[in-house]
């Protein structure tokens, strides 16, 4: 146990210092390539820090636990929202993108319901998976094609070998930080799921909880970095791109390697609670957007509150 503890530790600091690296490489390497940090976010952020997730989704269902794998993927997508986004917008507000209401947002809340949709029969199996990954290459297309339509119209830069030196310099950090902050989530997801195990903890339990909690830290500390150093695109599409792979890419795997019957209180409780999160984050941005303002430090309280009473409600119900 206290090994464990002091795994926690330091996976803590990895995560830490890992994000730092990775938030600004990143944007270094959207600022060289003209591509918006929102598409960024979107993209190599948002994979990149879910690749925790992905990562523990696939073990726990070749482990044939697909509870567990079913519970981190909600569990991550309310965390994302509720602390990782609520703490960044206490600690600065955040301006999001025009562009976000046009795709993006509308690409989560269809995702979303789809998902729902999926889950009515109490059964997650292949042919749902199969829907899941199919909009997922939907979803992938459109943001190819509109990559290449964003090439055709960018411009050479002038000095090219001080942009290669700068490009470079970006990926090393980004992968540093990619690798620090895999290998401090996966340290504080094992040393986490023994501690659980050891106080007899379920395996869904531990999926909606501690394994979704670590495997989200990335996003926390990635959208707190990012607010900080006032990537607002990159924080928000971080959050998005984050939430749209959790369900396209890590649900998948329980319905492909471990298909079975979904929990009634996952349904009932904890995707309601996801969903109803969703649609007021889209409602926020569209209200912020429209009237030209930020999401303020009263919605990021709000979302922490609604984190706050899912726990509660998770808790006594245990």
């Amino acid at each position: 146990m206290l090994l464990d503890v002091v795994i926690i530790s330091l996976a803590f600091v990895g995560l830490t210092w890992g994000a730092d690296k990775f938030v600004s490489g990143t944007a270094e390497i959207a600022k060289n390539l003209g591509v918006s940090p929102l598409m960024i976010g979107l993209t190599i952020v948002a994979l990149g820090t879910s690749a925790p997730e992905i990562f523990s989704s696939a073990v726990a269902a070749l482990n044939d636990q697909p509870a567990l794998a079913i519970g981190n993927a909600i569990g991550s997508n309310i965390f994302n929202i509720g602390v990782a986004l609520g703490i960044a917008v206490i600690i600065k507000p955040l301006t999001p993108p025009v562009s976000l209401l046009r795709k993006e947002l509308p690409a989560l809340l269809l995702v979303s319901l789809v998902t729902g949709v999926l889950f009515a029969d109490g059964h997650l199996g292949l042919l749902d998976s199969i829907v899941l990954i199919a909009m997922l290459a939907g979803l992938g297309y459109s943001v190819i094609k509109k990559k290449s339509v964003d090439d055709d119209l960018e411009t050479e830069a002038d000095d090219e070998g001080e942009a290669q030196t700068s490009r470079l310099r970006a990926i090393i950090h980004l992968v540093i930080g990619l690798a620090l902050l895999i290998l401090s989530a996966e340290a504080l997801v094992s040393a986490a799921s023994s501690i659980a195990e050891t106080i007899g903890v379920s395996a869904g339990v531990i999926g909606l909880t501690i394994v979704a909690l670590g495997t989200s830290l990335p996003e926390l500390a990635t959208t707190v970095a990012c607010a900080l150093r006032g990537h607002h695109d990159l924080a928000i599409g971080n959050i998005v791109g984050s939430n749209i792979m959790n369900l396209l890419i890590v649900l998948p795997f329980p319905g492909l390697l471990s298909p079975g019957p979904i929990e009634s209180s996952l349904l009932a409780r904890d995707y309601v609670t996801m969903l109803a999160m969703t649609l007021l984050l889209a409602l926020i941005c569209y209200r912020v957007i429209k009237a030209n303002k930020q999401i303020g430090r009263l919605s990021g309280v709000t979302f922490l509150l609604m984190y706050i009473a899912w726990f509660v409600v998770l808790y006594t119900q245990l």
